[in-house]
């Protein structure tokens, strides 16, 4: 190929890359300004199913959301997955979003609206940022003020101070846009913070069969366990002056049947910075063949910092009764069968939670990080009242009391009847 054929090329390859710009920005300024009208669709048709990344922007923090292996996650948290449901219902608000006011605006009034470039100042928007799985611009959309909806007259129940309450938000298509919407949508949920997009399904611990916790002063430690789901539970190598409070034991029983966690930490985090590297060790064994280890490490913020890990040893094949008949075997197997298939789920899905390190409201946890003498009945070590001066002598006279009414009268006891003496 010569020089020339070269050049033509280079050029033939600048101008193609400028038609495509320039129908790009067409495409933009399309979907920007036709619907930039009440009723209509804001965001133009939406590409809804090729979002892949989100970002939200507000003052200096930055939000990560991106879809890897199909699956929404955290880039803030590790990649931790994130909460679909609440990205769904994101997506699909802002794809049928419709304007039910529109201004147009020049920048000196944009402040008025808070809908400046995100950043430290004030009346700043929050900056979400569509884009697909390449990483390509798809929409942006900056989030203004909220609108608020004046109380017809003063009211004690008005959490807003008298102005009122959100009933839509302020938004700008694109960043250059000349046009403001009002929608009804107050997106308030959209914000750069990890912790609130996180998916919080957890693990769930349930018929708790024997429970033991090693504290890190070993006399604290203790051992609870029970003979049937019913049974009453029973402390293990109890001393002749130990009696279990039925009660406290009992908490065990639902301590653990929902758990939640506020966050969660990256499996990097350095293990002695959180306690975890002498952390209190929990084990759990269940009914149904669950087992499971959580290292507790220091509290810090009401939080404590926990790492889970779960086994599970489950029973395969059911043995029949020695009086089971044909018919009650049939449906008795099929529920086995059932019950198994769902604890098989069960065990795969909280696999998945071993190695991150999650961080659960102190509280939650306080029925196992009970020491072993916090578990046990109170003694009342109480003394007698001692008998005191007075009440001596108020003893005493309320005897003497007694003795004097029981003083013979000076007369015979007689009966009298029509004036004579019988």
């Amino acid at each position: 190929m010569n020089r020339k054929q070269v050049l033509t090329l280079l050029a033939l390859v600048v101008v193609l890359g400028a038609a495509g710009l320039l129908m790009y920005k067409r495409s933009q300024t399309t979907w920007q300004v036709a619907a930039q009208k009440p009723g209509q669709k804001l965001l133009g048709e939406f590409p809804l199913n090729e979002i892949a990344q989100i970002t939200i922007r507000a003052g200096t923090n930055q939000l990560d959301l991106v879809k890897k292996d199909g699956i929404w996650r955290v880039r803030q948290r590790a990649d931790y997955p994130a909460n679909f449901g609440e990205i769904g219902t994101m997506l699909l608000k802002l794809a049928e979003l419709k304007a039910v006011q529109i201004d147009e605006v020049t920048p000196g009034q944009l402040a008025r609206y808070g809908l400046l470039p995100p950043g430290p100042e004030t009346n700043t928007a929050v900056l979400v940022e569509l884009a697909d799985q390449a990483g390509r611009p798809v929409r942006s959309i900056l989030l203004g003020k909220q609108h608020m909806r004046k109380p017809a007259r003063p009211s004690a129940m008005d959490d807003f101070g008298g102005i009122g309450w959100p009933d839509g938000r302020y938004i700008m298509i694109g960043t250059n846009a000349s046009v403001v919407a009002l929608v009804s949508e107050t997106f308030s949920q959209l914000e750069p913070k990890p912790e609130q997009w996180l998916n919080k399904e957890f693990f769930r611990v349930e018929k708790i069969k024997s429970a033991s916790v090693e504290h890190r002063e070993p006399t604290n430690s203790w051992t609870l366990s029970r003979e049937t789901e019913a049974g009453e539970w029973q402390l293990a190598e109890a001393r002749a002056d130990e009696k279990l409070d039925k009660s406290k034991a009992s908490s065990l029983n639902w301590a653990l049947n929902s758990p939640y966690f506020n966050d969660v930490l990256s499996p990097e985090t350095p293990r002695e910075s959180l306690g975890l590297d002498n952390p209190t060790l929990i084990k759990i064994e269940t009914f149904d063949g669950f087992h499971y280890t959580i290292k507790v490490g220091t509290k810090t913020n009401d939080a404590l910092p926990i790492i889970v890990t779960v086994s599970a040893n489950l029973k395969k094949e059911r043995t029949p009764g020695p009086d089971e008949k044909p018919e009650d075997k049939e449906r008795l197997d099929k529920e086995f069968k059932e019950n198994l298939k769902k604890l098989e789920e069960k065990f795969a899905k909280e696999q998945r939670y071993a190695g991150w390190i999650y961080l659960v409201p102190s509280w939650s946890l306080d029925a196992f990080m009970r020491e072993r003498g916090q578990l046990l009945e109170t003694k009342d070590t109480s003394e007698p009242k001692p008998e005191t001066a007075a009440t001596a002598t108020a003893d005493t006279d309320g005897q003497e009391k007694a003795e004097s009414d029981e003083i013979e009268p000076p007369f015979p006891l007689t009966d009298v009847v029509g004036g004579e003496t019988q």
